[in-house]
């Protein structure tokens, strides 16, 4: 059993890599260009939206890995939508929060560094004066980021239950309308233990 736990963790590995590097490249592309064509307000407003990503993703993955899966068997019981994808998503706590809060979570702070360093281009700063405006800039998107994840948690924890379902129904979804499984279901390797042990 621990080869195939071995093997299990060696592909999701893979996938994580892989997605990591298509979500890095198409949200640097996007946040790239529209950067290049958006005035001063709109800028702003996109890092706003990169930072606020990354907030986000940083409250489900704490809600994920706080979260208890014992209320979802009785919903699941009933065939309540959604009820089965939260299991999972609380089986796989350590994939799903590696993915949401280091792969996500540094996606975004990688392309709100490069979104503000193209907002200070536009600002057009200059001589030593320019260097104190870009280091409080620099400050103030650390500042926000460090802020933001610090209350994100606090919510997550607090509305842990609600969010891991709000994420499994959307989970759910997904896979029913692409037919793609994005989470290993354990579900027969947990019973195949259990036998074992019994033997």
């Amino acid at each position: 059993m621990k080869n195939k736990n071995i093997n299990t963790n060696y592909k999701w590995i893979l996938h994580i890599t892989i997605i990591t590097f298509f979500l890095a490249t198409i949200l640097n592309f996007f946040s790239d260009v529209a950067l290049k064509e958006s005035n001063l307000l709109v800028a702003f407003c996109i890092l706003g939206f990169i930072v606020l990503i990354g907030i986000i993703f940083d409250i489900i993955g704490t809600a994920i890995i706080s979260g208890r899966e014992e209320p979802f068997h009785a919903m699941a019981a009933k065939k309540v939508f959604g009820a089965k994808e939260a299991i999972k998503l609380l089986r796989n706590a350590n994939i799903v929060a590696n993915f949401c809060n280091d792969v996500v979570g540094d996606i975004s702070g990688i392309v709100s560094g490069a979104a503000l360093m193209a907002i200070i281009v536009k600002l057009a700063f200059e001589g030593p004066k320019g260097s104190i405006y870009t280091a409080i800039l620099g400050g103030l998107l650390s500042a926000i980021t460090i802020g933001g994840k610090a209350i994100g948690k606090n919510i997550g924890i607090a509305k842990r239950q609600s969010i891991v379902y709000a994420v499994a129904v959307m989970l759910a979804w997904i896979e029913k309308n692409t037919g793609i499984k994005i989470l290993p279901d354990y579900k027969n390797n947990n019973k195949n233990n259990k036998r074992k042990k019994r033997k």
